[in-house]
């Protein structure tokens, strides 16, 4: 039985899907093994490192452009989405990358793998924003082997924060309690999910995962997006707004 947020946001997905892809697929593509909306580049970050011969699988991994490349780099990728939609774009990727990369249909609440499939479950962005992460973290370290590398990235909560719902636009200011972060929904778009940091630390060594770094991603210097839609560069220059987390599992 699915959530009304997973119905919406499968929803939101597969009707945008073609429009995502329109706008960001190049982007993607001209840059797959590269975070965030401002795609910093994982040979800088190191979060996954070397994952020639692992298991790893992109929890919610939309036109796949990460699992592609990292397939290319002797990973054993898998990617879930729970967008129809956007697996098709996904399947395309694979095809036309000629990788053997499955893809799978479903929420990143309701994974269909065995325990300790996988040595990595990432996303940029993906299961971890759009799903309840109370169901998702244990679903993750549920899925890692033993020292499994556990790591997400996803909008920090003063980009919430600090928007202004009304007006439609990022400010300086902070418009939201702290209390008031959590489900996120304006009623259009997709409904997401931002957690305080220390919730995040309870609720991840709750799930025997220790966190092993914290990354806060801001703009770097005349960086650009075609995300040109998620915060202004001049905000996104000054203060982070995405953050990654990396975890093992004990």
């Amino acid at each position: 039985m699915t959530s009304e947020h997973e119905r919406h946001n499968r929803q939101f997905w597969d009707e945008d899907a073609d429009e995502y892809q329109a706008a960001h697929g190049e982007q993607l593509a001209g840059a797959p093994l590269a975070w965030g909306a401002w795609r910093i580049p994982e040979d800088e970050l190191g979060v996954l490192g070397d994952v020639a011969g692992l298991s790893v699988l992109e929890f919610g991994c939309g036109g796949a452009q990460w699992s592609v490349a990292l397939a290319a780099l002797g990973a054993r990728s898998v990617g879930l989405d729970l967008s129809r939609a956007q697996l098709r774009h996904a399947q395309r990727n694979v095809s036309s990358a000629a990788v053997d990369v499955p893809l799978v249909q479903a929420s990143g609440e309701a994974p269909p793998f065995a325990d300790a499939s996988f040595d990595i479950v990432f996303c940029d962005h993906g299961a971890m924003s759009f799903c309840d992460p109370q169901r998702t973290v244990p679903e993750a370290a549920r899925m890692l082997r033993p020292g499994g590398l556990f790591a997400f990235c996803a909008t920090t909560p003063l980009l919430y924060l600090t928007y202004d719902a009304a007006r439609d636009r990022q400010t300086r200011q902070l418009q939201l309690r702290y209390d008031e972060l959590g489900r996120m929904d304006y009623g259009d778009g997709t409904i997401d999910f931002v957690l305080p940091p220390g919730q995040w630390v309870r609720l991840l060594r709750s799930q025997g995962l220790e966190v092993e770094d914290l990354i806060e991603l801001v703009a770097p210097e005349g960086a650009t997006t075609s995300y040109t839609d998620f915060v202004p560069y001049r905000w996104a220059s000054r203060w982070p707004s995405e953050h990654i987390w990396k975890t093992r599992k004990r």
